[in-house]
């Protein structure tokens, strides 16, 4: 861009010169020719300037030759600290909120495109940014309100329990059920704040080594169990035998956690999760999660890995959901040199990532 600039006005340059040299001549022969026509007595007023330059028309002709180049270099001098100028001022404009775009003279449309494009990713970089800080406060408002909910359950009945001694076994144990669950619930929100807390403060480092991979999903699986079957679900697994990569063991299980965990959280009761692994040509491995849920609409299938962005916040929020397992397991993946995608259509949802093995 720069050296279309300067050929540009180096080309104008040249052709002021070469149009300023031929006019000097043409006046030159057209004084010479006129002088020599007149007949001078020796006593008019131009005679003696006109003698001079007529003896001395080689040197006259290169000063009025040098003065007229000075003359043009210094006008496109000016003209590109105009330019520079110009240029330093739409620079400022870019800081500013507003949606006014930035004009530029003719020679210069190529830096106006770049400078709006400039500007217009620096206005959406704010809005995201702004976007994100708001999803994490209304995120922290809801936890803090959700917090005050079983903590009142927990030291309600821990209360019922201390002043009423002669209580019945029955209800002591539903009653410590009870209190067991909420704490239970008051760990999961706490450790939701520590998550936000970690993934905004710290730079996750990879440990690899080689993982059986296979056997790596049969234990997440085989963990989650208790949530599959209070909602009588079932998990498939379709991975082939001594499926063997190179990652980070913990991170990558953490991965298949935050997915499966959303596909029981988002699928419909009394339906099966599929979680398939199968090695490619190209010595890479392709993982998915699928699950029958509701369909994700576009504009949210687009946003679901954004942090703290959540499908449903009331469902969210019931669930401890921070908005943060999807960002955190694209990160993951994407650390590991692969991608995660994801699609949902005619009610069912697949997350696809894609591992160098």
């Amino acid at each position: 861009m720069e050296k279309k600039l300067m050929r540009r006005i180096s080309d104008r340059i040249l052709r002021d010169s070469l149009i300023y040299t031929v006019v000097l001549l043409l006046i030159l022969v057209a004084g010479y020719v006129l002088g020599n026509s007149v007949i001078w007595h020796g006593d008019e007023p131009l005679y003696s300037l006109l003698r001079w330059v007529s003896e001395n028309a080689v040197l006259t002709g290169l000063i009025l030759w040098i003065v007229g180049l000075f003359a043009i270099m210094t006008r496109y001098l000016y003209y590109l600290g105009g330019l520079i100028e110009t240029m330093s001022r739409s620079t400022r404009q870019i800081l500013k909120e507003d949606d006014t775009q930035i004009e530029l003279p003719e020679e210069l449309a190529a830096v106006q495109l770049e400078l709006n494009d400039v500007k217009n990713q620096i206005r959406l970089s704010r809005f995201q940014a702004k976007e994100a800080e708001q999803r994490k406060n209304d995120l922290v408002v809801y936890l803090a309100h959700d917090l005050k909910t079983p903590l009142t359950s927990v030291m309600g009945y821990l209360m019922l329990l201390q002043e009423e001694p002669d209580i019945s076994e029955e209800m002591r144990r539903k009653y410590l059920d009870i209190v067991v669950r909420k704490a239970e619930r008051l760990e999961q929100l706490i450790n939701e704040f520590f998550e936000i807390t970690r993934f905004n403060l710290t730079t996750m480092e990879l440990e690899k080594s080689r993982v059986d991979f296979g056997r790596l999903l049969e234990q997440t699986v085989y963990e989650f169990g208790p949530m599959l079957e209070e909602k009588g679900l079932t998990c498939r697994l379709d991975v082939p035998n001594d499926l063997t990569i190179v990652c980070d063991a913990d991170k990558m299980q953490r991965v298949v956690d935050n997915l499966l965990r959303n596909s029981i959280l988002y699928g419909y009761e009394d339906s099966e999760i599929v979680i398939a692994a199968a090695m490619e040509k190209n010595d890479r491995m392709i993982l998915t999660c699928t699950n029958h849920g509701p369909t994700i609409p576009k504009e949210k299938l687009e946003r679901i890995f954004d942090q703290f962005y959540r499908l449903d916040s009331a469902r969210s929020t019931s669930t401890g959901g921070s908005g943060l397992g999807l960002a955190i397991a694209r990160e993951i993946v994407r650390l590991h040199g692969g991608t995660i995608v994801a699609r949902s259509e005619a009610e069912v949802t697949s997350f696809r990532i894609e591992l160098p093995l």
